[in-house]
């Protein structure tokens, strides 16, 4: 299995509203209302490479599309950046989120030159927290009430990997 990250394109977005329209990500905090949401946020993708604020990418495994990834940079201390990922139900468990993790990790590190990389994620979120640590991230502490889910605030672990 290969899997290959490209920068996200407009023409992505029927498939990203397909993916993050499932409603068995109980940890995704993204909602996307319309195909045309899902539009207006891959249009603004150039503009957020261009001030380094943010660089999304589509996983593609063997060339097929199943799903979404990106590094978004702190913008008070420019050598941070945070990951993010969505694998389409159909491909979890298959290893997929860990390699796309290792493959922005490279994109961070190198092309970046971040010095440190965070993963944030829902302490309830076991897969995404399994991903973290097979990609050879540190678990360093909770950050409490740091996401709003729904109409509350729920911990998060915070895992880090430095240069």
């Amino acid at each position: 299995m290969s899997v290959t990250l490209r920068p996200q394109r407009v023409s992505d977005a029927k498939r990203f509203f397909e993916i993050l329209g499932n409603h068995k990500f109980p940890y995704f905090t993204t909602i996307v209302n319309s195909l045309d949401d899902e539009i207006a946020f891959l249009k603004k993708n150039a503009q957020k490479r261009k001030t380094n604020f943010e660089y999304n990418y589509t996983i593609l495994v063997d060339k097929k599309f199943v799903g979404g990834c990106g590094i978004k940079i702190n913008q008070h201390r420019p050598h941070i950046g945070e990951i993010g990922y969505v694998i389409d139900e159909a491909y979890w468990g298959q290893g997929i989120a860990t390699k796309a993790v290792k493959l922005l990790e490279k994109i961070g590190f190198k092309e970046l030159n971040l010095s440190r990389i965070e993963i944030v994620m829902d302490k309830r979120h076991k897969a995404s927290e399994k991903v973290a640590i097979k990609a050879g991230y540190q678990k360093e502490g909770v950050m409490r009430k740091a996401f709003k889910d729904k109409n509350k605030r729920v911990d998060v672990f915070l895992y880090a990997k430095v240069k």
